[in-house]
C-alpha cells in the first residue's frame, strides 16, 4: 500500500493534515469529496466502450479537429512526455464553451456512436470541479488564508481540464514518464490496476487505488505561489497489470489570464536550486507572464504536431 496520507476534506483537522502532506510529498488521497458514486460507476462503464469504438469513429473526434480548443482523441504514442511517446491513448475535454479565440477554450468533441458519454462527462467535470474547490478551501486555510482565497483570485474563472486515458495491456514502456502537473490541483480517479508512482525522498512509491477516494497532487502553480513550500511532485505511470488500465485525471487550473505570483511574505526557493532538482530543469520560480502563456508553452511540447492549432 501507499504511504500517502488519506484526508477527509470535511474534517476539522483537514487543513493541518493538508499542510503536512503538502510540505512533504505534495500527494495525498481525499475522501468525503461529494462526487456521486452512481455517476462514477457510469463513467467506469462507458470508458471501455469509448476506446472500443471503431478507429474511424475515434478519428472523427481526433485532436486535429479540435482546433484551438485542444480537445479530442489521440492514439497510443500520440502524446509526448519529455519528448518520449507515452504508451497510452486518451481523449481531452474542457469546459463546454462556444468557439473562442483563446487557446484551450471552446467546444468538446464527443463520438456520435456513444451519445450517453457527453452528459456523463459534463456532469463529472461539474462535480469534480466542486470537489476540487473544497480541497482548495482546505489548502487556503492550511496557509492561514481566507477559505475563499483561491475562489476570489486564481480560480475566479478557472480553467478546468479533464482527460480519459487508456493504457493498453500490450503496451511497453512508460504510460506517462516522469513529470509534474502544470496548474494548481489534480484530482485523479484511477481504476483498480495500479501503476501510479510518486517520487519521494526515499524513492518511488506506489499510489495504490483506494475505493471511494481521489488521489490529489499539487501542480506547478501551487509550488510557485508558496515559494516552493508546497511542492509539485514528479510522478509517472506504468501499466504492469496485464490488462487495460483506465484513469480519469481532472486538472483544476488558474484562470487563463491570471498572473501567478508568490504569496506576500513567501520565502521563494532560489530558481537555480529548484531547476537543478526538477525533472525538466526549468524552475517555476522564474515564471513571468500569465498562466495561459505558461500552459500553452507546456502543451505545445506535448503535441508538437498540433502547435499550429494554437496560432491566432
Amino acid at each position: 500500500m501507499s504511504d500517502l496520507p488519506i484526508i477527509d476534506v470535511a474534517s476539522p483537522d483537514a487543513p493541518a493534515r493538508l499542510r503536512a502532506a503538502c510540505e512533504s510529498l505534495g500527494f495525498f488521497y481525499v475522501t468525503n469529496h461529494g462526487v456521486d458514486a452512481e455517476l462514477e460507476r457510469r463513467l467506469e462503464q462507458l470508458t471501455p466502450k469509448l476506446f472500443a469504438l471503431p478507429r474511424p469513429a475515434l478519428e472523427r473526434i481526433a485532436m486535429k479537429h479540435g482546433g484551438r480548443a485542444w480537445r479530442g482523441w489521440f492514439p497510443v504514442g500520440g502524446e509526448l512526455t519529455s519528448g518520449q511517446p507515452d504508451a497510452k491513448e486518451g481523449v481531452y475535454f474542457g469546459r463546454e464553451l462556444p468557439p473562442s479565440p483563446l487557446p484551450l477554450h471552446g467546444p468538446n468533441l464527443f463520438p456520435a456512436e456513444l451519445p450517453e458519454l457527453e452528459p456523463v462527462v459534463i456532469e463529472w467535470m461539474r462535480q469534480v470541479e466542486r470537489a476540487g474547490q473544497r480541497v482548495l478551501e482546505g489548502l487556503a486555510r492550511s496557509l492561514e488564508l481566507r477559505a475563499d482565497f483561491f475562489a476570489r483570485s486564481l480560480t475566479r474563472d478557472p480553467l478546468p481540464l479533464f482527460r480519459i486515458f487508456h493504457y493498453p495491456a500490450s503496451s511497453e514502456g512508460w504510460g506517462v514518464g516522469e513529470h509534474t502537473d502544470y496548474g494548481l490541483l489534480t484530482l485523479l480517479k484511477q481504476d483498480d490496476c495500479g501503476g501510479l508512482e510518486v517520487k519521494t525522498p526515499n524513492g518511488w512509491a506506489h499510489a495504490e487505488p483506494i475505493p471511494g477516494t481521489f488521489v490529489c497532487n499539487l501542480g506547478d502553480m501551487l509550488d510557485r505561489i508558496t515559494g516552493g513550500r508546497y511542492r509539485s511532485t514528479p510522478h509517472r505511470v506504468r501499466n504492469r497489470a496485464g490488462r487495460s488500465r483506465y484513469s480519469w485525471p481532472f486538472f483544476l487550473d488558474p484562470s487563463f489570464d491570471a498572473e501567478v505570483a508568490p504569496l506576500p511574505g513567501a520565502r521563494v526557493r532560489p530558481a537555480e536550486v529548484d531547476a537543478a532538482e526538477r525533472w525538466d530543469k526549468a524552475s517555476v520560480h522564474s515564471l513571468s507572464g500569465t498562466y495561459g502563456q505558461y500552459l500553452v508553452g507546456k502543451v505545445s511540447k506535448v503535441f508538437p504536431e498540433l502547435v499550429g492549432n494554437l496560432a491566432p
